[in-house]
């Protein structure tokens, strides 16, 4: 059976799934420290801090796959992209060590806790920055030179780029008030309620913006998104997004405790849909494809045996754990 899939396309969706999987997991607690700042210093910090001390640092196990997985089944694409992208990237890892580090010390350190708190929102705000600045470079074209980048080191800084690492700020921090919306409660619970609203409102601005401006930086996304008969199935995206976004609001306005979490994932997952409708299937967009790109299919096939076992287990460490942290959480922890 294996003799007739096509691999690099099996890896092209076991990488994004990766990706989405980071993107879900690891986004609202950077979500966290964004809006740290906006809450009380003492118990509201300390409990929006024990709503995600159980899960945050496995969250990151996905970004490491994301990553490992593009250099072993796409490694002409790593090569290009990565030198493409060193500032972003280094400047997310700085951002994810600071605030790891301010994590930990800042309970440990009690007589520091006022620099800790700067340092985790420093440290979230500047990773998810790059991020999406790294998402935005990627997105707006990438120089490339035979079979390596061709361009410069600030190429990766532009308007675009900018916006898109602003619009993730906005996502990201709907995605941590939301969540402590569906673990809190109380006064903090409130605040987050308030904090979600208007950051729903900026981050369909912001998707609205991207999504404007993207079909015009290439045209290969201008014939996948408008060329018939693809515009039939590619219309119906936004106007998913506008449903959910009334759904949104609605579950706020009701008081719901979930759904708007729920409902904010779903934004994210229609969002990386219109990624892949835009991009796929290039991995460097328009200049490579994810065949050109690939590794041989005896390396594929190796790397795939070990993700068939890694990744199931990864998911049931990680289901297990959001299972027994479950529920409610104040400042001494979940009850």
């Amino acid at each position: 059976m294996i003799e007739n899939l096509d691999l690099t396309v099996v890896w092209a969706f076991v990488i994004a799934f990766a990706v989405f999987a980071y993107i879900v997991m690891d986004g609202f607690d950077l979500g966290i420290g964004i809006l740290f700042p906006t809450l009380a210093p003492g118990p509201e910090r300390d409990t929006a801090m024990n709503s995600v001390a159980p899960v945050w640092d496995g969250n990151e196990t996905w970004l490491v796959l994301g990553g490992g997985g593009l250099f072993a089944a796409f490694p002409l694409a790593y090569a290009i992209i990565m030198p493409a992208l060193y500032a972003p990237i280094i400047a997310m890892l700085l951002g994810l060590i600071f605030r790891g580090v301010a994590f930990e010390f800042r309970w440990r350190d009690p007589a520091h806790r006022a620099f800790w708190d700067v340092a985790f929102t420093g440290g979230s705000v500047v990773a998810t920055l790059a991020q999406g600045i790294a998402l935005g470079a990627l997105l707006q074209g990438i120089k490339v030179d035979g079979r390596a980048y061709g361009g410069g080191w600030w190429d990766w800084l532009s308007p675009f780029s900018i916006l898109v690492g602003v619009g993730l700020l906005f996502g990201y921090g709907l995605l941590g008030s939301t969540w402590l919306v569906m673990r809190t409660e109380g006064p903090l619970q409130d605040r987050a309620r308030s904090l979600s609203l208007w950051l729903a409102g900026a981050t369909l601005l912001a998707i609205g913006s991207v999504s404007a401006a993207t079909p015009f930086l290439e045209g290969k996304y201008w014939e996948r998104w408008f060329a018939m008969p693809n515009v039939l199935l590619t219309a119906q995206v936004p106007l998913l997004v506008a449903i959910a976004g009334f759904l949104f609001f609605l579950a706020l306005k009701k008081g719901a405790d979930r759904a708007p979490f729920l409902i904010a994932l779903g934004l994210f997952l229609l969002c990386f849909v219109g990624l892949g409708i835009s991009i796929f299937p290039d991995v460097v967009p328009g200049r490579v494809t994810i065949w050109e790109a690939a590794s041989p299919r005896s390396s594929q096939v190796f790397i795939l045996v070990g993700a068939s076992v890694l990744i199931p287990l990864i998911l049931a460490y990680t289901a297990y754990s959001y299972w027994v942290f479950r529920g409610k959480v104040d400042s001494s922890g979940y009850h």
